[in-house]
């Protein structure tokens, strides 16, 4: 990305992005890389984003057909009916982004992203993946981890009014602003698997439930062999169930997951098009400042509930910060 500079076409079209972040970041966009994974409602929001912001290309990989909950939450999918016969989540997500942006690289990835080995990866600068069941996320997150350059790691999902981000920038160094001027700061992450392994009874008080509750749908799903989002109502008692053995096992009081929360994530299993815009735009403005080395990102987890109106920021498992 670095000793390119953007061309007059894109300083015409980018010129008011590049008066609020300047023509280096401009510059850095518009020589970065994305993959996303899982066209859910989330990532269209995310993806319309960076595409506005100038990213040099966006590759989507999502080989399932149109259903009832895509439509419902990813407004990229075109009302026509017609249009959506034969093609796939990502083909149709991707022609609808080409409109936004011209000067945005749009494509299509086909296939089973754990499958394909770490060289694909390699060829992106930020890789963001939704709808992946628990082992997808340590895998992908570990292919990355593997590479010889750095790949930014984002986990997403969205339940109903919730939502949860993950952040794996493995060893990323930005300009953090002071008063007096700007300091170079550095951050050491800990992968998807290190983050979730941190003991329950360890975390401070602070952690936001939505944490836990996460958690525990995750392990449940995986117990079942339920894809992301296949569960219901009926599955309640057995999620309770599950919920008391892990706080049991963590040492930890059952408060820290309450009830009520576990029922709403169970029987909103969908997402909330409303929540989806808020956490897509976090999403789009980390990952904008991630590309730039602008700003402090977040550093674990950020969490998003309707229900209290806002979002948290967590730090898991304490990344060292030097400055």
């Amino acid at each position: 990305m670095n000793g390119e500079e953007l061309t007059e076409q894109e300083t015409a079209l980018y010129d008011r992005q590049i008066r609020v972040w300047g023509a280096d970041a401009q510059r850095r966009l518009s020589k970065s890389h994305i993959l996303v994974y899982g066209m859910k409602g989330i990532i269209a929001e995310f993806c319309k984003n960076i595409v506005l912001a100038g990213v040099g290309s966006l590759t989507l990989v999502d080989d399932r057909a149109v259903s009832e909950e895509a439509l419902s939450a990813n407004f990229l999918i075109p009302p026509d009916e017609s249009v959506c016969i034969g093609k796939t989540l990502a083909e149709l997500c991707c022609d609808s982004l080409r409109e936004f942006n011209p000067m945005v690289r749009v494509s299509v990835e086909k296939g089973d992203l754990a499958s394909l080995g770490a060289e694909f990866f390699d060829k992106f600068d930020v890789v963001v993946i939704s709808c992946c069941s628990l082992a997808t996320k340590k895998l992908i997150n570990e292919k990355c981890r593997k590479l010889s350059k750095r790949v930014s790691f984002y986990a997403v999902d969205c339940r109903d009014c919730c939502g949860e981000i993950f952040v794996d920038l493995q060893k990323y160094n930005y300009a953090k602003k002071k008063t007096d001027g700007a300091t170079e700061c550095e951050l050491q992450y800990p992968s998807f698997q290190e983050a979730i392994s941190v003991p329950w009874r360890s975390l401070p008080r602070k952690v936001s439930k939505l944490y836990f509750a996460m958690r525990v749908i995750e392990r449940f799903e995986e117990a079942e062999g339920r894809k992301p989002g296949e569960i219901c109502i009926e599955d309640l008692p057995a999620v309770l169930k599950l919920k008391k053995d892990l706080c049991e096992a963590q040492s930890v009081n059952e408060s820290h997951v309450p009830d009520t929360l576990l029922e709403r994530l169970v029987m909103g299993a969908k997402e909330f098009p409303p929540v989806c815009a808020i956490i897509g735009g976090t999403l789009g403005q980390e990952v904008i400042k991630v590309i730039s080395s602008k700003g402090d990102p977040v550093k674990n987890f950020f969490f998003f509930d309707a229900t209290d109106g806002k979002g948290m920021i967590e730090d898991i498992s304490n990344p060292n910060l030097e400055s």
